[in-house]
Order: structure tokens, then C-alpha cells, then sequence
């Protein structure tokens, strides 16, 4: 784990990424640091190990994110943070800020993981609602108040918000069958208005913003839980690595409008991205094309 009691290089751009101690968070800190950005990570899992769900243990910690993004010659800067804890969310925005004095790139990735994303309708408590929202919407806004006038003043930036496809598609089979939960889609859905909004609030003032579909992605935690099986019989999975590819692409294709500017403000599926334009050399595989 790189130094954090420097302050990067002042040549060197940042990048902010969240839930970033395994899967999608984790994949694109690394593509983000091999393509020259310091890099600070957030996570409730500092060391690897340390992650459980519902008792199992889960691969993963910032320690490890941190050690990978040294090995690309930039610097990593964890930071521990919970975004059911608001206190802990406000205090991760300004140590970056202070120990880098900017954010060039934020990847709002963190997702809530406590009781009720995925109940049944009937199961549902209003409580379960509240705390779906504040670790899916709430958190994430007080994250962009802080960051985007900051951005605003020092010219522009770019924002890539994770949205998912359960805000718009129906599922094909309910949660625990292959589908997934009235609370986390609702979330979403939610969540997934604030880039088109911002979009037209800001991007004229040099915010480049961006809402990504990862699609089924099979992450860490899914494997060591089994929670991706329900949905493999409906969905070919990608792998963290693929999305990682993509958000490094919107945060380097700068000024094509052909590229990824001519999708700002806008919904970008992140598997369709990568495989249309090749951005992830071996994927898919030649059989998966066919």
C-alpha cells in the first residue's frame, strides 16, 4: 500500500471510486490507476478478510485494491466509509480533497447491502425502504453536493453514477427466483435521474456525466454467496474487469463526440460499449460472440 501521508503528483489527474474493496469498484480503481490516474478507494472492508455476508466470508478489502494501483506507479489513498453512516460519507469526500486537493473523476459504485434490497413486496417494511434509499440515493447525492460545485470551479469533471437495468426492465421472475426487489429497483430507478438532470443543470460548465449499466455482472461477492445462481439461468454474466474497462474509457475518451462524449448525460451499457468497440482485448470470447 502506497504512502498516505503523501499528496500524489500534481501532474497526475485523481479519481474518487466507491465500494471499491472488490468487484466492480475494485476493477475499475485498477483500470483507472493503469491508466495513469491517483487513485482513492472507499469501503466498509479495509483489510481482505475481514468482508462478511450473512456469515460467509467475502473476498476483497482495500488493502489489496490499494497494493494493485501502487504496482501501476500511481498512488492509492483508502479510506474507510459506510453510506449508511452520512457522517463517514462527508468525511471521505474531504480527506480526497485534502490529501490530493481535487477530484478529477467520481465513480459513485457503492451499493447498499443491508436487509431489504431484494424482499418481497409483503416482506417489505417502510424502514427497509428508508435505509434502501439512504445507502442507494441519499448518499450518493450528499457525495455530489460536495464534489460537484468543486468540480464547477476548477472547470469541469467527470462523474459516472452506476445505475442498474432493474430501474427499467421488468424482471423475469421474482427475487430469490432470478429477479430482484421492489426496494433496490425503485432505488435506481430514482438514482438514475440524476445525470440526465445534472446533465442539463451542468454540462455546458464542463461536467461530463454519465449513468452506467453494468448488466449481470458476477462479482466476488455473489460467487462466495451463491447469489449469482438465480440469475445465471436468464443472464450470461460479465466479469468486473469488462465494466472496470468501460468506466476507464468514459473517463479517457475525452472530446470525440463519436466516442464517449456523445454519450454524456445518457444511459451507457457498459457490456454493449466494450464489445462494440473492442475496448477489452479476449472479450468476449470468440464462442460467446457467436
Amino acid at each position: 500500500m502506497s504512502d498516505q501521508t503523501g499528496a500524489g503528483d500534481a501532474k497526475r489527474p485523481v479519481a474518487f471510486v466507491t465500494g471499491a474493496s472488490r468487484g466492480i469498484g475494485k476493477a475499475t480503481a485498477i483500470d483507472l490507476a493503469d491508466a495513469g490516474f491517483d487513485v482513492a478507494v472507499a469501503a466498509r472492508t479495509m483489510t481482505d478478510g475481514d468482508g462478511r455476508s450473512d456469515g460467509v466470508a467475502i473476498p476483497g478489502g482495500l488493502d489489496t485494491t490499494a497494493a494493485r494501483i501502487a504496482e501501476a506507479g500511481v498512488e492509492a489513498f483508502p479510506i474507510v466509509m459506510n453510506l449508511m453512516d452520512r457522517a463517514s460519507v462527508l468525511a471521505a469526500v474531504q480527506q480526497v480533497y485534502d490529501h490530493f486537493g481535487r477530484i478529477d473523476v467520481m465513480v459513485n459504485n457503492a451499493v447498499y447491502q443491508g436487509p431489504g434490497g431484494n424482499a418481497l413486496f409483503l416482506d417489505l417494511t417502510e424502514e427497509m425502504v428508508h435505509d434502501v434509499f439512504e445507502g442507494n440515493v441519499f448518499a450518493q447525492l450528499a457525495i455530489l453536493h460536495e464534489v460537484v460545485p468543486r468540480m464547477l470551479a476548477a472547470g469541469g469533471g467527470t462523474i459516472v453514477n452506476m445505475i442498474s437495468g432493474t430501474a427499467y426492465t421488468d424482471p423475469p421472475a421474482k427475487s430469490g427466483e432470478g429477479g430482484w426487489g421492489m426496494a433496490y429497483a425503485m432505488s435506481k430507478a430514482a438514482f438514475g435521474r440524476v445525470t440526465p438532470l445534472l446533465h442539463v443543470e451542468h454540462g455546458a460548465e464542463g461536467l461530463r456525466l454519465f449513468s452506467i449499466d453494468p448488466g449481470f455482472t458476477l462479482t466476488e461477492r455473489m460467487v462466495a454467496t451463491s447469489a449469482g445462481d438465480q440469475y445465471t439461468q436468464h443472464f450470461t454474466p460479465a466479469t468486473p474487469d469488462v465494466i472496470g474497462r468501460a468506466i476507464r474509457w468514459l473517463c479517457t475518451d475525452v472530446g470525440d463526440p463519436d466516442g464517449a462524449d456523445g454519450l454524456r448525460g445518457q444511459v451507457v451499457l457498459a457490456q454493449r460499449e466494450v464489445k462494440r468497440r473492442g475496448l477489452l482485448p479476449g472479450w468476449p470470447s470468440p464462442a460467446a460472440r457467436d
